[in-house]
């Protein structure tokens, strides 16, 4: 309830501000603007926007199998990890609408720079956290496992993944954030459908209210993704969470 009404309240305060302040919809469109825009636009809405989310989700998948593979080997071998860190920092500081044109020169326009540049964007939280869930298994805990009997397989897999798991969540409520973010710079610039796309256009035609209704359908499809991963979380992980966070 209380979500509800601090973004019911935001966008009341929001109105007010552009009817007070007289301020133009070419600068900052009033809520109710942007609304009548999403209404006008819906088919061109939904359209882009299922393509942005198939594209979206697809990168995302992509992300989460190799950035769990990843971190697993990452987590398990202090040698790999010590070796293989500096050149996924290293790539993951490259800003990603850079790698944009190569996708291009090897894929050419459509769907897949776009895909490839949501999964490049967000597998880096995933294989850190991973990483980092199974790395911090304590020694002690390691070395009366290894007298029980248990090899270095068992202990990643029966010790270390479990361990994880709340950190695997936690990146994954970043990571797909930041693969829509992905999604739409490379629909900006190596794509003919999508809300990237459509932004490119609205913007390039001084469609203001349809760049804020594009805008704002990016924003409910990434709070309803954050949403399903939470939920997904607290259901895997409740017992990492403390009483008052369930609550």
């Amino acid at each position: 309830m209380a979500p509800f009404i601090f973004t019911l309240g935001f966008f009341i305060l929001w109105e007010i501000l552009c009817l007070v302040l007289n301020i133009s919809s070419f600068i900052l469109p009033a809520p109710s603007t942007i609304l009548q825009a999403v209404w006008e636009y819906r088919s061109q809405l939904t359209f882009h926007a299922m393509h942005t989310l198939w594209m979206t989700l697809s990168g995302f998948s992509l992300a989460v199998g190799f950035g769990l593979l990843l971190g697993m080997v990452l987590g398990s071998s202090r040698l790999i990890n010590a070796g293989t860190y500096p050149l996924l920092v290293g790539f993951n500081a490259i800003p990603k609408v850079a790698v944009v044109p190569i996708l291009v020169f090897w894929f050419g326009v459509g769907w897949v720079p776009p895909v490839m540049t949501a999964f490049l964007i967000s597998f880096f939280p995933i294989v850190v956290n991973v990483a980092t869930g199974i790395a911090t298994v304590e020694p002690e805990m390691e070395d009366v496992l290894r007298a029980l009997g248990a090899s270095k397989r068992d202990i990643v897999f029966k010790v270390g993944v479990p361990r994880a798991m709340p950190y695997f969540f936690g990146s994954l409520k970043v990571a797909i954030t930041l693969a829509y973010v992905g999604s739409v710079i490379g629909e900006q610039n190596a794509s003919n459908v999508g809300i990237g796309n459509l932004l490119t256009r609205a913007s390039a035609a001084f469609e203001v209210p349809l760049v804020w209704a594009a805008l704002l359908v990016l924003a409910v499809l990434g709070v309803a993704m954050y949403a399903l991963t939470a939920s997904v979380e607290h259901s895997v992980t409740g017992w990492a969470q403390r009483s008052q966070m369930v609550a």
